[in-house]
């Protein structure tokens, strides 16, 4: 698609200024949401941009910078260069827009409706104010969402409280901009001060504090990437800060320009940060984690990994495509129809979504159900059923899986059951369990191949490289076939990476692959399996810690240091 052309019409629209919060997406506020799902047009940073659009409707159009966001604005424009791009293509280079207040202006004519979002909070934002007086002046309205302020947010997810029982007083300067009255005035203060600088100017600030009046041993935190998971935070003293970057070898850095938070102050907590760091202490902290599977499968999934502080990584290893002959499937459609099946018996998300497409194309809908007792296999595949206005009448009590339903399954019974057929709809390679078991308890099956199950083409070329280069720190595999099948499209895992598997089978199959299986779900579930890696993060954790060495992820190895095989 071309580049989005702003409109020149006459009509104004409406702009609404959004706080996007310090980084976190899950920090937007409500309010945030509903004025994102109803945008036509996005302005903002690159940055920001990542953590707005996924509450955006599909089709927004969007304005982001053209420029490394590390960088300075272009001399005379008074704000980041921005461009205009379709939000459904990939970016187009048109010409920058010189005013970011005219940008947004210009694009709410023709009576769109502009979300300007701006990290942290719109009233600290240095150009907010300067776009909120232009459209004020142009008579376009307006409304401003506050966000939470990077100066607050960070500290919190750092573990830095702010203020303790005793009230201390809070000082937040900006050291870009602060004057020599600015420092006088909070290192005169023996209250908590919190600096907003850059990772190779916090030094500089360290030292404008103490030429100012602050003690040297005075506490001081730094947190880089706050309210992420990057996020890393140091402790130090007004006095040592320099040093102990310097020591940790963060500087100097080709990142030295990236914003910071330092927190200073005796009672701002920084002693107690061991017990307060919440979220960098989460089992799985910035731990990038490889899941195999499609992103409507793996959604649940990523959302418990990210609850542990994982990064999870979605790579589809299997594609779902239509039977070759769809004749068998349409019969059975139709007799779904026409009562021909007591019950029908759903083994997997995928079957649910090729018995519903064959439905519409039918033009047909939940309610051709009706009289026939339906079965899901687990659920993940219930839930999907759901979805489809389809209420299942088994779900295994026990394990979810063929074997649990057939545990659940009644057998045939001539005076309860007027008809003695089921309707299982299934992948061409599904195993034969369950169809024994249902002919064992007196049923005629009429299995019929739904969808084909094929290998998913292989995944980008850095993210292969990753795999086989020990980038990521753990991959999840929820099924023998996920093994085969990675491996397949992307190489071996490196040995540095931890291996989990679902159970017995999927670990036998890691192993005949070369791969050391360190974590097995203690049950078949993908949950289970996401719960049990997190415990073997907070078990490697804990060790680290009571060794006194630095918590580090598996990926982040030593050079030399060989992977000791786990017990776990």
């Amino acid at each position: 698609m071309s580049p989005t052309t702003l409109s020149a019409g006459p009509e104004h629209g409406h702009v609404t200024f959004l706080g996007a919060g310090p980084g976190d997406p899950g920090l937007l506020t409500l309010r945030a949401v509903e004025a994102l799902a109803s945008a036509d047009v996005l302005v903002a940073e690159h940055e920001v941009l990542d953590v707005v659009r996924q509450h955006a409707r599909q089709g927004v159009s969007e304005v982001h910078t053209d420029t490394d966001p590390s960088q300075d604005p272009a001399p005379g424009t008074g704000a980041p260069q921005l461009t205009v791009v379709d939000g459904t293509s990939t970016t187009a280079a048109v010409p920058p827009v010189r005013d970011a207040a005219h940008l947004v202006m210009e694009a709410a004519r023709g009576g769109r409706r502009v979300v300007r979002a701006v990290s942290g909070d719109p009233g600290l934002d240095t150009y907010a104010a300067e776009e909120m007086l232009a459209c004020a002046a142009a008579g376009v309205p307006f409304e401003v969402v506050p966000g939470i302020a990077s100066a607050v947010g960070v500290p919190a997810y750092a573990g830095v409280p702010l203020r303790d029982a005793q009230g201390a007083d809070v000082r937040f300067v900006d050291a870009r901009t602060a004057s020599d009255r600015c420092w006088t005035e909070v290192g005169a203060s023996d209250g908590t001060v919190v600096v907003s600088t850059t990772l190779d100017s916090v030094a500089a600030a360290a030292g404008e504090l103490v030429s100012a009046g602050r003690k040297p041993d005075t506490p001081m935190t730094v947190t880089v990437a706050g309210t992420t998971t990057r996020q890393r935070t140091w402790t130090a003293t007004l006095g040592t800060i320099a040093q102990t970057l310097k020591q940790l070898k963060v500087l100097p850095s080709p990142e030295g320009g990236r914003p910071v938070i330092a927190v200073v102050g005796e009672r701002s907590a920084a002693a107690q940060r061991d017990q307060l760091a919440w979220f960098e202490s989460k089992p799985l902290f910035g731990w990038k984690v490889l899941v195999p599977r499609t992103k409507e499968q793996a959604a649940s999934l990523s959302d418990q990994l990210r609850s542990y502080g994982a990064v999870p990584y979605e790579v589809p290893t299997i594609a779902v495509e239509p039977p070759r002959t769809p004749q068998q499937m349409e019969r059975a459609v139709k007799g779904l129809v026409t009562g021909r099946y007591e019950w029908i018996a759903f083994t997997s998300v995928n079957a649910v979504k090729a018995v519903r497409e064959k439905f519409e194309e039918y033009g047909l809908d939940a309610r051709a159900f009706a009289g026939i007792k339906v079965a899901a296999v687990g659920e993940q595949t219930a839930k999907a059923l759901i979805a489809f206005g389809v209420k299942p009448d088994l779900v295994p009590s026990g394990e979810q899986s063929a074997a649990g339903l057939l545990e659940d399954w009644p057998p045939y019974d001539p005076v309860f059951d007027p008809i003695d057929r089921v309707f299982l709809p299934r992948a061409d390679i599904a195993t034969e369990t369950l169809v024994a078991g249902l002919i064992e308890l007196g049923w005629e099956v009429d299995d019929v191949t739904a969808y084909r199950t094929v290998r998913a083409s292989p995944p980008p070329a850095e993210t292969r490289e990753a795999i086989k280069g020990g980038g990521f720190d753990a991959v999840l595999f929820t099924s023998s076939s996920t093994v085969r099948n990675l491996v397949g499209i992307a190489g071996k895992p490196h040995n540095v990476t931890v291996i989990a598997c679902i159970g017995p089978a999927t670990a036998k199959t890691a192993e005949e692959h070369g791969l050391r299986v360190d974590v097995m779900a203690p049950e078949p579930s993908v949950h289970k399996l996401a719960e049990a890696l997190a415990d073997f993060g907070a078990k490697r954790r804990a060790a680290a810690v009571e060794a006194g060495d630095p918590v580090t992820r598996p990926s982040e190895r030593r050079p030399g240091a060989r992977r000791r095989r786990s017990t776990t």
